[in-house]
């Protein structure tokens, strides 16, 4: 198997967000977005979530709907990029109001539940955000 394409910059977790519903956007989603990605990366860096993996780094669209998910939806691995896209519904009602503190848990618990998944999937280590997601 080849080494799978790198991207851009040194990123190993691309959150992103969209709604599914009518629902505003939460006002701090992206500086949540940005402290669930410093708080993992290190973890995936240090585990070697993505040494020998197929897929160079992992992006991970977040989707405000109705319900909570527990493991992500796949697409292929991006040939150009290399990164393995996911995605996984939030439900949004829990969003509505939430504190910068209360986004982070909600994104942190979801990229983990994705990242843990796809681990899984791929043969990749994952004892440590298991832990993660258990504190």
């Amino acid at each position: 198997m080849s080494k799978p394409a790198t991207p851009p910059h040194d990123g190993k977790l691309g959150l992103g967000g969209v709604s599914l519903t009518m629902a505003r956007v939460p006002k701090y989603d992206l500086d949540a977005m940005q402290l669930v990605t410093d708080q993992i990366e290190p973890i995936m860096e240090e585990s070697g979530y993505l040494l020998d993996a197929p897929f160079s780094w992992v992006t991970l669209m977040i989707r405000y709907g109705l319900k909570n998910e527990e493991k992500p939806h796949y697409m292929a691995i991006n040939r150009k990029f290399g990164d393995l896209p996911l995605a996984i519904e939030v439900d949004v009602h829990e969003m509505l109001g939430a504190s910068l503190e209360e986004l982070h848990n909600i994104f942190k618990r979801a990229s983990l539940l994705a990242l843990i998944h796809a681990g899984q999937r791929y043969d990749r280590p994952v004892e440590s955000l298991k832990k993660m997601l258990e504190e």
